[in-house]
């Protein structure tokens, strides 16, 4: 497909559109060592598809945590809401390739496993969430990124058509779904996905750097 021709786009929010995956490579061991418990494996690479609640019930069933689960992802979100609302940034010319998009008329929603408060405030104090029809969270349709129901979601939501539509994502797994369901995808590098060779090999286009990615 012709970039110039899409009507939809989806977008990932941490590593696609924010520079905030430092952040996420180290919060799910600092959250358990803030309840005084030292995690046993690699947290950031086993929540890796994880929403924020399957988190919170792993959290539960394999570490004992005594918290509900609204309460630890109440806490998760306390832990890193700080950063969403007045650290975070945009990754290098984002803004501008939305604008872009933005300006043809291109129908564009979120597509996130994070939070839907620090979402949404992390792109209003950035200025770009008016150019969005909506943010879709993994918490609202009860699953992470392992399943394409949320880019089914996000998909009504902007009314446009799968195939003229294409998903950006920024990690591997997420992107192999979104493709495995039929959308054309943007693979967007970010140094926290170490598979750039596979993302390169299954994505309808590459972007390493928004500012230089020639659009519309």
């Amino acid at each position: 497909m012709n970039f110039s021709a899409i009507k939809g786009a989806i977008f990932d929010l941490d590593g696609t559109l924010l520079d905030s995956m430092p952040l996420w490579d180290t919060v799910a061991a600092d959250y358990l060592r803030s309840l005084g418990i030292e995690p046993k494996e690699n947290l950031t690479e086993k929540f890796k598809t994880f929403s924020v609640e399957q988190s919170a019930r792993y959290y539960r069933d394999n570490y004992g945590v005594k918290l509900s689960v609204g309460e630890i992802v109440e806490g998760i979100n306390s832990f890193i809401g700080d950063f969403y609302f007045n650290k975070v940034k945009l990754k290098r010319g984002a803004a501008e390739f939305l604008e872009r998009l933005h300006s043809a008329g291109v129908k564009m929603c979120v597509a996130t496993v994070t939070d839907y408060g620090l979402a949404e405030a992390a792109l209003e104090r950035c200025g770009v969430l008016g150019v969005f029809s909506g943010v879709v969270t993994a918490a609202r349709v009860g699953c992470g990124k392992e399943n394409p129901l949320i880019y089914g979601e996000a998909l009504k939501l902007l009314g446009t058509q799968k195939s003229a539509t294409v998903v950006f994502e920024d990690s591997l797994h997420a992107l192999e779904t979104a493709k495995k369901d039929g959308f054309t995808v943007a693979a967007v590098f970010d140094p926290s996905e170490e598979n750039q060779s596979a993302m390169k090999d299954i994505a309808d286009f590459y972007i390493e750097d928004f500012s230089k990615f020639k659009v519309i």
